[in-house]
C-alpha cells in the first residue's frame, strides 16, 4: 500500500533517493570496521605488526568511523526531508480529494474519521515511509554484508546464528497475522473518540447551558478508555517481538562465545577473529531486530494506508465532465420533469418522487413543508450538490450536467440551513461571495441583509475577527452575514433555506423588502417554517413525504391545500 502512495513523494523524491545511497555507504563502512579491528588485534597487537601497524590501522578505523557518522547524519536529514514532504503531499492530496467530493461522498465518511485520516493515519504512514527508506535499506544490506564477513571469519561458527533465523521468522509470521485486525479496530476507536471531542467542542455552549459537563466527561472517558483497551490489545501482541529478538540475540552470542573459546583453545581460531565475529553476530541480530521493527510498523501503517487509500480512491459521485463546455446560465429558469432522488441510490427508498415543477426566471417561490418532507433535498439538486436518481432537471434551459460545476454554482447563491462562517474577519467571510468586491459593494449587500448596523457597532467593524464558526456572533447575526455573502455573488438564482429563522419578524420583513428590490429579476427560492416568510411569494410549493402536494398563491392554497391551511391556522393561533 505504501507503494501506491509513493507517487506523493513528488518534489521530495530526490531526498528519498539520496537517503538510501548515503545509508549504503554508511553500512559498508560499519561492516568493514570489525574486520579492520580483528586485523589490528591479530596482526598488530598479538602479531608481528607492532605499534606502528596498530596505530596506522587504528587511524584508518577512526577515519572510517567518522565517515560513517557523517554519512549517517546526512542520510537522517535526507530521510526527514523526504518523510515530512511525503506526509505534506498526502495530506494535500487527501484535502484536495475531499474538496472534490459531492455531498453523497462526504456522507460516507464522518468528519471525525476524515480528521483521523489526515492526522493519525498520515503520521503512521510517514513513520513507515521514513523507516523504509532508512532501516528498510540499512537492515538487509547489513544482514547480508555482516553474514558474508562472519562466514569469511569462521564458517563453522556461522551455523549458530543461521539456526536462529527460522525461529525468528516463525515468531514474526504469527505476530503479524494476528496484529493487523487489532490495529484496524484501534483506528476505528480513534474515529469514535475524535467524533466525541468534535461534537463536544462544537456544542460547548449547549453543554454548559444544560449543565451536562459531567455527562460529556463520562462519555469522553468511555471513548478514551475504548482507545486504551484497543491499543493495549493490539500492542500487547506486538511487544512480544522484542523479547523474542533479544532472547535470540543473547542466545547466539552465548553460543558463539562457548564454541569460539573451544576453537581458540584448539588453535583453530584467533582471538581477533572471534572478537570480530561477535561484532558481526551483533550486527546481524540488530539488523534482524530492525527488520522486525519494520514489520511491526508496516502492520500499523498498513491499516492507516488502507484508510488513506479509501479516501484517495473514492470516486466522486458528481463528475465535472463539462469543464470545457463554456456554457453559462442564460436565465434563472428551473424545470423538474418526473424527477426522483434517493440518498442511497435505491429506487425503493426515495427522498423525492415524481417531481414536476417549472419555475420561471425572476419568479419568487416559497416552499413549505414539515421536517423530512424533502424541501432542502429539492433545492440542493439545483446547484448539483446531489445528482438526480431519475428524471430530468433543467436550469437556464439546459440539463444541469451540461454546465461545469464552477459555472453552474457561480450563478446560484445558496444560504444553507446551517449558517457556516470561517475563522477570520467578517470582511474575509463576505469576500467568499465575490473575492473582488469593493468596500462599497460589501456595505451595500450588508445593508440589504440588515447586517451593516450591527457590524459597524462592533469594535473593529468589518475587520472584527470571528471565532471558529462565528461563535462570537448570535444566530441571527450569522444568518444576516450569510445572506450578505450570497448577495455579493450577484446570482441568477438565489436559494434561502430557512435563512431568517433566527431573526425577529420585524427584521425579517426589512430583509424581505430589501431583497425584493435587490433581487429584481433574480429567481428566488425561499424555504421557511413560518408562512409569513413566504406568503407574498409569486407561488408557494407545499411538500409532504418527498412529493409536491400543492402549488399556488397564499390565498389559493388556503382554499385548495388542507396541509397549508392547517399550518397557517396553527401559526395564527400561536400569534393570538
Amino acid at each position: 500500500m505504501i507503494k501506491k502512495l509513493f507517487g506523493y513523494t513528488g518534489e521530495y523524491r530526490r531526498y528519498a533517493i539520496y537517503a538510501p545511497l548515503l545509508i549504503i555507504g554508511e553500512v559498508i563502512l560499519e561492516i568493514l570496521i570489525p574486520f579492520v579491528m580483528a586485523d589490528i588485534i591479530d596482526n598488530g597487537i598479538l602479531g608481528a605488526g607492532g605499534t606502528s601497524y596498530t596505530v596506522r590501522m587504528g587511524g584508518l578505523m577512526a577515519v572510517m568511523a567518522a565517515a560513517s557518522l557523517c554519512l549517517g547524519a546526512l542520510a537522517g536529514k535526507c530521510a526527514a526531508m523526504a518523510g515530512t514532504g511525503f506526509a505534506k503531499n498526502i495530506r494535500g492530496g487527501l484535502f484536495d480529494k475531499v474538496q472534490d467530493f459531492s455531498f453523497s461522498n462526504i456522507d460516507r465518511f464522518t468528519t471525525a474519521s476524515l480528521v483521523t485520516r489526515l492526522t493519525t493515519d498520515v503520521n503512521n504512514t510517514q513513520n513507515a515511509f521514513m523507516m523504509f527508506i532508512r532501516i528498510g535499506i540499512r537492515a538487509p544490506i547489513m544482514l547480508v554484508g555482516a553474514t558474508t564477513m562472519a562466514v569469511m571469519l569462521s564458517p563453522g561458527l556461522s551455523v549458530v546464528f543461521l539456526a536462529a533465523i527460522p525461529i525468528l521468522a516463525a515468531a514474526l509470521f504469527l505476530i503479524g497475522r494476528n496484529a493487523m485486525p487489532r490495529f484496524k479496530n484501534m483506528l476505528k476507536c480513534y474515529d469514535a473518540m475524535n467524533s466525541s471531542v468534535q461534537e463536544n467542542l462544537t456544542g460547548i455552549r449547549v453543554v454548559k447551558a444544560y449543565v451536562r459537563e459531567e455527562h460529556e466527561n463520562e462519555k469522553f472517558r468511555q471513548s478514551a478508555d475504548a482507545v486504551r483497551k484497543a491499543q493495549f490489545f493490539a500492542e500487547k501482541l506486538i511487544i512480544l517481538n522484542m523479547p523474542v529478538m533479544q532472547l535470540s540475540m543473547y542466545g547466539c552470542i552465548i553460543a558463539v562465545l562457548w564454541f569460539g573459546s573451544g576453537l581458540i583453545a584448539d588453535g583453530s581460531l584467533e582471538i581477533g577473529r572471534l572478537s570480530g565475529f561477535v561484532t558481526y553476530i551483533t550486527q546481524i541480530l540488530i539488523s534482524l531486530m530492525m527488520i522486525s521493527m519494520i514489520f511491526i510498523v508496516s502492520i500499523i501503517s498498513r491499516a492507516s494506508a488502507a484508510r488513506i487509500l479509501e479516501v484517495l480512491e473514492e470516486t466522486p459521485d458528481i463528475r465535472d465532465d463539462a469543464k470545457a463546455s463554456g456554457l453559462s446560465l442564460e436565465d434563472g429558469s428551473i424545470r423538474f420533469s418526473s424527477a426522483s432522488f434517493s440518498y442511497s441510490g435505491a429506487a425503493d427508498r426515495l427522498a423525492l418522487e415524481n417531481i414536476d415543477l417549472a419555475i420561471a426566471s425572476g419568479e419568487t417561490i416559497g416552499i413549505i413543508g414539515g421536517t423530512g418532507s424533502g424541501k432542502t433535498t429539492l433545492v440542493q439538486l439545483i446547484p448539483r450538490l446531489y445528482d438526480l436518481t431519475g428524471g430530468e432537471l433543467l436550469v437556464g434551459g439546459h440539463d444541469v450536467r451540461d454546465y461545469s460545476l464552477e459555472s453552474l454554482r457561480g450563478d446560484i447563491a445558496m444560504v444553507l440551513q446551517k449558517n457556516v462562517l470561517f475563522s477570520g474577519t467578517i470582511r474575509e467571510n463576505l469576500l467568499w461571495g465575490n473575492e473582488n468586491a469593493t468596500s462599497e459593494e460589501i456595505e451595500e449587500s450588508c445593508r440589504t441583509a440588515q447586517a451593516h448596523d450591527f457590524i459597524t457597532a462592533l469594535p473593529n467593524g468589518y475587520d472584527t475577527l470571528l471565532g471558529q464558526g462565528g461563535i462570537n456572533l448570535s444566530g441571527g447575526q450569522k444568518q444576516r452575514i450569510c445572506i450578505a455573502r450570497a448577495l455579493l455573488q450577484k446570482p441568477r438564482i438565489m436559494i434561502l433555506d430557512d435563512s431568517t429563522s433566527a431573526v425577529d419578524i420585524a427584521t425579517e420583513n426589512h430583509i424581505k423588502a430589501a431583497l425584493r428590490s435587490k433581487l429584481a429579476g433574480t429567481t428566488t427560492i425561499i424555504i421557511a417554517q413560518r408562512i409569513t416568510s413566504v406568503c407574498d411569494a409569486d407561488r408557494i410549493i407545499v411538500m409532504d413525504d418527498g412529493m409536491i402536494c400543492g402549488i399556488g398563491t397564499h390565498n389559493e392554497l388556503l382554499e385548495t391545500s388542507a396541509i397549508y391551511r392547517e399550518v397557517f391556522e396553527s401559526q395564527q393561533k400561536g400569534v393570538d
